[in-house]
């Protein structure tokens, strides 16, 4: 089973609140809701087809306790309720013990082990949505093999970035490219082990 990182990210890296103000948990971050007012249908879909594809999800515990309230209650959507209701969920928690929301396990103890194990025992794909934090504590723990960024065009000039100043290096691949009306980008790219320096 392939793990792929799906996020919507600014120019400038930034993956926080992309919906709005109401997402970040954390206070003092003005600057959210940056992707609704670019965003067009063709993104959306584009945004919806990717959510659609896997065979399960996997998201920290501040995203799965967002989206069991929000899209766990739109199960029977035909959207993005549907996408993610129906699917098994992974939530890496050290505190949720008995998720309510449909088919949901917890990941907790040795996590890189647990997630080892996932991609070993099952084929499909394996996507995280939403937490930054978690996707970048996979991408250190070399446990991704896709990226699968929709890139706005806007600068918002802080906020938590999915890419930290000090961390490893990774050569990608690009798989796949597609620009919507908006200046919207949804870029694929293949984790492709250390990059060659001159």
């Amino acid at each position: 089973m392939k793990l792929t990182i799906s996020l919507q990210v600014t120019l400038d890296g930034v993956a926080q609140a992309n919906g709005g103000n109401n997402e970040d948990l954390d206070p003092g971050f003005t600057r959210g809701g940056w992707a609704l007012p670019l965003g067009d249908d063709e993104s959306v879909q584009y945004i919806l087809d990717t959510w659609r594809r896997p065979d399960r999800f996997l998201m920290g515990r501040k995203t799965f306790d967002m989206f069991a309230t929000f899209w766990g209650a739109r199960s029977d959507d035909g959207g993005f309720g549907e996408a993610i209701s129906s699917k098994p969920k992974y939530v890496v928690s050290n505190t949720l013990i008995n998720p309510a929301w449909e088919q949901s396990t917890v990941i907790s103890g040795d996590v890189v082990a647990e997630i080892r194990e996932i991609k070993a025992q099952h084929v499909g794909e394996l996507l995280l949505v939403g937490s930054v934090r978690l996707a970048r504590w996979l991408l250190d723990n070399e446990l991704v093999d896709e990226l699968n960024l929709v890139q706005f065009p806007v600068i918002v000039g802080e906020g938590e970035r999915l890419f930290p100043q000090d961390g490893i290096d990774i050569r990608l691949e690009l798989l796949d490219s597609q620009v919507f009306g908006t200046g919207v980008i949804g870029l694929t790219y293949r984790v492709a082990g250390r990059p060659e320096y001159a």
